[in-house]
């Protein structure tokens, strides 16, 4: 039985329920990230004896599941998507934001779905965007296809955040710091590629890396579903 399956207990002789208790683990871990979470610590936050939370959760990966489907809320749409495309690019944007929000969100993501009403309301809504678009087993592929480009994205961007946070260095700074090494590096000619890239390349920001990689993503998914024969009958 899942833990959105188990009935709560009574709340005497304090009030105490499962959203004060993930609503007050999602604040902990906004501090301090997931390791910060622990029944002992999320039952100080709320005053209450560690004891008492677990007869609302079982266990810390139960509190992670919740947290998960809490944060869900934040990726819901909030009008049906125009279109598969619409739906695919909306949900991808609003689980960017929400990872930047709470960018433990970033550990948790690629695993198991979670079974939280969240977590389904928002598949139901990528679903139904399709609507007959294609056959099913090429919806479920281009779904998980933008959903793992999301993931690792994501988990690209919030490792950056943690390491400039973890070595005080900007990326510029760190540019700075270790310029000398990539010159010399590239000067002995053994990486021309490396070279034209480092050079030539064009720097753009992660919001822009993150969108123009999706668009990507999505004109081969497009493509995909243009095939005759990936319509429905």
């Amino acid at each position: 039985m899942t833990v959105w399956d188990r009935p709560e207990p009574p709340t005497r002789p304090a009030p105490l329920d499962r959203e004060r208790i993930v609503v007050a683990a999602v604040a902990l871990a906004d501090e301090g990230g997931l390791e910060a979470v622990s029944m002992r610590k999320v039952a100080a936050r709320l005053d209450a004896g560690p004891m008492r939370l677990y007869g609302y959760i079982s266990t810390k990966e139960e509190l992670f599941d919740l947290m998960v489907d809490e944060v869900h809320a934040e990726i819901l749409p909030g009008e049906p998507p125009a279109g598969w495309r619409e739906a695919l690019r909306d949900r991808a944007h609003r689980t960017r934001r929400a990872a930047l929000r709470h960018e433990w969100l970033a550990d948790l993501l690629g695993g198991r779905p979670t079974l939280g009403p969240n977590a389904f309301a928002v598949r139901e809504a990528t679903l139904a965007a399709f609507d007959g678009r294609a056959d099913l087993d090429t919806v479920l592929r281009a779904v998980e296809t933008v959903g793992a480009y999301v993931t690792g994205a994501i988990r690209h961007e919030i490792a950056d955040l943690r390491a400039e946070r973890a070595t005080g260095l900007s990326e510029r700074d760190w540019q700075r710091a270790s310029g000398p090494r990539l010159t010399r590096m590239l000067a002995t000619g053994r990486f021309p590629a490396l070279a034209r890239a480092v050079h030539d390349g064009v720097h753009v920001d992660a919001e822009t890396s993150f969108a123009t990689g999706l668009e990507w993503i999505l004109d081969a998914v497009a493509a995909k579903l243009a095939r005759p024969e990936n319509y429905s009958a």
